[in-house]
């Protein structure tokens, strides 16, 4: 069955910074993007997003339609097999699936789990993860350890595909559990707390301390201390320092001991800038840290408050706390900030995802032309 995960307009917005550069439902949240869970239930997958992004992604013609911050599960995915032309699928006044001439709602009862908010990638990254887990491995047989020096509790719960090394690590999966990806590396003197996934060609770096509730998204380093945070991929934290209830954007990299603040000292509730409203919205949480989008990088010794949104293409570095909402292409830190022109930022991009591999192509090129303009209201020092 073909299906297009559309961005519904409401949480498209409440998305960004991540929605600037993708459709809402390549969203990462437990081991797979939204749109790969879709699959794994065996749908074939289009989008219905902005125009500047379906050059790259797509433009689907499917008449069924399905939100894409939704998260499926069997009987969600039941339910939406059984709609008929003509119905709508609604659940608390939210659409979730819609064909072709709606015009009748049926109300879905069950569970499900619907990405809104920034921060409800971080919040249900466990109940993600797991469910992901059964998702991938059912049926399946994962590899064992041949490392003498590796010590697993909860082996149950752990699952390794082929090609991951594993060297002298402590893995505790009794209370989540751990998914190691193809070809991974998992270096001497890591700490592993389930619930935890590596994805595909990432590694954690030597010594380093997985606090659990983590997804390191494909093609990325990780180390130091992290906890309850999302890295969508392509990107680094590779070296000391604290990561806590945060979400990280693709080509991305965090500079030597950069440490992010998930707790306000009076205990209070974080406020997060909602790109929706212009304003700072009361997340609920007294936990979270950082959200950076895509390709934005700071230097070593970064210092970020609790609750900061970083946008697109940001270059943060110098002493000091930087603002708690830093708009796209930026340049600077808690001094101030000048403008990170398009031309140098070609330049980086291009350079960053050579060292993996891909291109920084004219479609990139051209995604990002419109994110600059897209956000060039933010950029207030331009307009003095």
């Amino acid at each position: 069955m073909e299906i297009a995960l559309f961005d519904s307009p409401e949480i498209r917005e409440q998305l960004k910074p991540f929605t600037f550069t993708r459709p809402v439902a390549e969203i990462r949240i437990g081991i797979l993007k939204i749109s790969e869970k879709w699959e794994k239930y065996g749908f074939n997958v289009g989008f219905s997003t902005q125009d500047y992004l379906q050059e790259k992604f797509g433009d689907s013609s499917a008449s069924l339609k399905v939100n894409g911050g939704l998260c499926p599960n069997a009987r969600l995915v039941d339910a939406i097999k059984q709609l008929k032309a003509g119905e709508q699928l609604v659940a608390n006044g939210q659409v979730l699936a819609t064909s072709e001439g709606a015009a009748e709602q049926v109300e879905f009862e069950g569970d499900f789990r619907l990405v809104e908010h920034t921060w409800d990638i971080f919040r249900n990254n466990r109940e993600q993860l797991e469910a992901d887990f059964a998702l991938i491995t059912a049926g399946r047989t994962s590899q064992e350890i041949t490392d003498p020096h590796t010590v697993v509790y909860g082996k149950e719960n752990l699952f390794i595909e082929e090609g991951a090394s594993i060297r002298a690590a402590i893995i505790d999966a009794e209370n989540g559990p751990v998914y190691i990806g193809k070809n991974t590396t998992i270096q001497a003197g890591t700490i592993i707390s389930g619930a935890f996934a590596l994805c595909e060609d990432s590694t954690v770096n030597m010594g380093g301390k997985m606090r659990g509730d983590i997804t390191v998204g494909p093609y990325s380093k990780i180390g130091g201390e992290v906890g309850n945070s999302v890295i969508f991929g392509y990107s680094n934290k590779a070296h000391d320092g604290y990561l806590g209830n945060s979400v990280i954007g693709e080509w991305c990299n965090l500079g030597a001991d950069t440490n992010t603040s998930n707790l306000k000292n009076n205990y209070a509730k974080v406020k997060l800038w909602d790109y929706a409203t212009g304003r700072f919205a009361n997340t609920g949480l007294q936990f979270c840290g950082l959200m950076m989008g895509d390709h934005s990088k700071c230097s070593i010794n970064t210092m970020f408050n609790t609750g900061t949104v970083t946008g697109v293409g940001a270059n943060i570095f110098g002493a000091g706390f930087p603002r708690n909402f830093v708009p796209s292409f930026s340049w600077g830190g808690a001094a101030g900030f000048t403008t990170f022109q398009p031309r140098k930022f070609y330049e980086v991009a291009d350079a960053a995802m050579g060292r993996r591999g891909e291109s920084f192509d004219e479609v990139e090129k051209r995604i990002v032309d419109k994110v600059f303009e897209l956000t060039s209201e933010y950029r207030i020092w331009d307009k003095a």
